[in-house]
């Protein structure tokens, strides 16, 4: 971890972030780690960190827009001791769950390129190999569906994302697809609260079956 909190990788994102330093020296403007339970038998997959959501806080999804959905679901099916998530060194722990990113860095205009996913995909690769009890993936959006499919080795046409899509890994892991639950989905629906809501439901019953 310490190795990925030094990471200057992307010359582009590493940049970013010293600017971002500079101009906001209160921020955490590193490379965000993953979050929750070491043990969880679900991990959440995300895009990237936000400018004043997990770039500012440290912890991912927490302080933005997008972490208002994703804590409150979380916390409905039992994945989240509360339904907020304020800090980093807040008292909110995670119940068989862990969160991570496809790119650990803020990428300006919240767009990583492709040779930036690419690069930070090997993190993701080593977290999978390092978690033999995640049974379920779930993936917030197209990027990090593809990510996990080269964090695993598989051809990107070998699964196509959908939300709600339910897919089979060659290791017998669970990918389960989601819109991500960004401000923009949310406020134009194509992602509403109910929607979110069956994709945790599917979840829960891979899960608990």
């Amino acid at each position: 971890m310490d190795k990925l909190l030094a990471c200057t990788d992307c010359p582009r994102l590493a940049g970013f972030l010293a600017e971002v330093r500079s101009r906001q020296p209160n921020y955490h403007a590193r490379p965000v780690l993953p979050f929750g339970d070491p043990r969880a038998r679900l991990l959440i997959v995300g895009l990237a960190p936000g400018m004043h959501g997990a770039n500012r806080t440290g912890r991912p999804f927490t302080g933005d827009y997008a972490g208002i959905l994703l804590y409150e679901t979380l916390h409905a099916f039992g994945f989240g001791s509360k339904a907020i998530s304020v800090a980093a060194d807040d008292d909110l722990r995670l119940i068989d769950c862990r969160i991570t990113n496809a790119v650990k860095c803020l990428p300006p205009e919240n767009k990583p390129e492709p040779a930036e996913i690419r690069t930070c995909n090997h993190y993701l690769a080593a977290e999978l190999q390092a978690s033999p009890d995640v049974r379920v993936i779930l993936a917030l959006g197209l990027v990090a569906h593809k990510a996990v499919l080269m964090a695993l080795g598989l051809k990107q046409s070998a699964l196509v994302f959908g939300h709600g899509a339910r897919h089979e890994l060659p290791d017998g892991r669970i990918l389960i697809d989601s819109y991500h639950c960004s401000r923009y989905n949310t406020q134009t629906r194509r992602l509403t609260s109910a929607d979110f809501q069956d994709v945790f439901r599917k979840i829960r019953d891979e899960l608990d079956a």
